[in-house]
């Protein structure tokens, strides 16, 4: 079988495909949230797709296709990553795939660098990707680009104005200042550093996208990486090997055929296949089931899985059910719950799926007490209903650190608070009154700030504690009361709060009552 473009009554279904100059080079853009990596991109989009097709791009396609024109006044292709942030990107990583072949890092003009910014970085750093630094929002009247490249040099990243040789753009995705600057940045740092060759060997692919659509069921989308795909062709993914029903573009037009670098949503799937899963064209159904079954042997990573650590030998556990529009943010939420540490607490995901929340969930959760979480992704009313009836906790979220601090707190709650100890006053023993099995009434006078009822009691003989308990009652001149000032006598009932009493516990003439109260402090992870 050869790997050639396909056509229809001779005519090719893509501009004809310059195998020389290479495939077109395929972008993601990393940085911190709110800095501007979606405005970004959807700018390009807006601007530099056909007119009246941007609108089409479907909801999780995950990438898109550009065409641009060069400095050769020529029209080049660029695809970009559109990823819910960089964990996803991490990811895909961490599958093996290679994605990219240059990575964007958007930093904001008023705010510099930012915790998000630095991992950014240090994935940079990791994969060795060439990258270019794009300084965001410097349409705003406090922007400060000097400040954010001082910082990123803090970082070692030294942008070539400051001696490095790390390209940077000045960009607005407001007022789209910059942006044209920055596709042809791009296209220069590919053509120089990093003008990605067309892959020999089969056609191939890799995961970037999956979910269940309720209409036409599991949908992926697959970066093409080298040779072309096509409808009907044979592929297998992980231990999947599937048939091409129907491919699409990212704009959600009906193609025959894929070439290197393009985004496209496949059909034909009987399970969501993982992000991040390498896809390969096979020459026929016995090959593509063959392959299949090595993949089956070889097995595939799981999310959520917690070998070791708090989750497993914590006394006290979270339990969650993770609901999300898509794998990858599963994969991105798993990522970032591993970033939460704690040796006391721990979580444990006891459900997840690619799949709105539904009343399976809210069961589920109300015989597991544990909380519902939701990223981009609806609640079906009736679980509403049920999740109010049933008293569980269902949150859903659009930004995935929103997420993690959500379960940070609710891990935080389950921690024992700190005790913080609040001296109140002292009391002289002058007299003892009654003396019963668990408690005594005794009489003396305050000799130092005041003393409260309901508050701690440690009895002091020789500055020594010889027992602790509660004054359960404060008399002053035969009448309750709730507290006694300094310099006033009082008649203290004392109940221990032990259960094995020795005689040298109770309390005797001459003895000091240290009164104070305990503070429950709430921690945090």
């Amino acid at each position: 079988m050869t790997d050639k473009p396909i056509t229809n009554n001779q005519q090719p279904i893509f501009r004809p495909f310059d195998h020389a100059q290479g495939k077109p080079p395929v972008v993601v853009i990393l940085g911190h949230v709110d800095h501007g990596k979606t405005k970004i991109l959807d700018f390009i989009r807006q601007t530099k797709v056909a007119e009246g097709e941007a609108g089409g791009i479907t909801q999780h396609i995950g990438a898109y296709q550009i065409e641009t024109r060069d400095k050769g006044q020529g029209t080049s292709r660029i695809t970009f990553l559109d990823t819910p942030g960089h964990e996803a990107f991490s990811a895909i990583r961490s599958r093996g795939a290679t994605v990219a072949d240059i990575a964007v890092l958007v930093v904001a003009a008023d705010e510099s660098v930012k915790p998000q910014t630095v991992e950014a970085i240090k994935i940079i750093e990791e994969t060795k990707i060439p990258f270019i630094v794009a300084i965001n929002k410097i349409d705003k009247e406090n922007a400060n680009p000097l400040k954010v490249k001082q910082d990123l040099a803090e970082k070692n990243v030294l942008v070539e104005d400051w001696g490095g040789k790390t390209p940077v753009v000045e960009v607005s995705a407001k007022t789209g200042q910059g942006i044209d600057a920055l596709l042809d940045m791009i296209l220069l740092v590919a053509e120089i550093e990093a003008r990605p060759q067309l892959e020999q060997g089969a056609s191939s692919a890799v995961v970037i996208e999956s979910h269940m659509d309720k209409r036409r069921g599991f949908v992926a989308t697959l970066l093409v990486q080298s040779g072309f795909l096509g409808v009907n062709d044979w592929i297998t993914a992980g231990s999947q090997a599937v048939r091409i029903k129907f491919m699409e573009d990212f704009m959600g037009k009906s193609i025959a055929q894929a070439e290197p670098s393009q985004p496209i949503v496949v059909l034909g799937w009987e399970n969501a296949p993982t992000v991040g899963e390498k896809v390969v064209r096979v020459g026929s159904r016995e090959e593509a089931l063959i392959l299949a079954e090595k993949q089956l042997q070889l097995g595939k990573p799981n999310i959520f899985v917690q070998e070791t650590g708090p989750a497993k030998s914590a006394v006290k556990v979270l339990n969650l059910i993770v609901k999300a529009d898509v794998t990858s943010s599963l994969e991105a939420i798993d990522q970032v719950l591993r970033t939460i540490k704690s040796e006391e607490v721990g979580y444990r995901v006891v459900d997840y799926g690619a799949s709105d929340i539904s009343e399976s969930d809210i069961k589920k959760a109300a015989a597991m007490k544990a909380a519902v979480l939701g990223f981009h992704t609806e609640i079906d009313p009736s679980a509403k209903s049920l999740a109010e009836r049933e008293g569980v906790t269902v949150e859903v979220f659009q930004i995935i650190y929103e997420l993690m601090e959500s379960v940070k707190k609710k891990m935080s709650d389950l921690l024992d608070p700190e005790i913080k100890r609040v001296s109140l006053g002292k009391l002289k023993v002058l007299a003892l009154f009654k003396k019963e099995v668990k408690s005594q009434v005794v009489g003396g006078k305050v000799t130092s700030g005041k003393i409260k009822r309901g508050a701690m009691i440690d009895v002091l003989r020789n500055n020594q504690a010889v027992s602790t308990g509660r004054l359960s009652q404060l008399q002053q001149q035969k009448a309750d009361v709730e507290e006694v000032a300094e310099g006033l006598e009082a008649g203290v009932r004392f109940d221990f709060q032990v259960k094995n009493i020795t005689p040298n516990m109770y309390i005797r003439e001459g003895d000091v009552l240290e009164v104070y109260e305990e503070e429950k402090i709430r921690r945090s992870l």
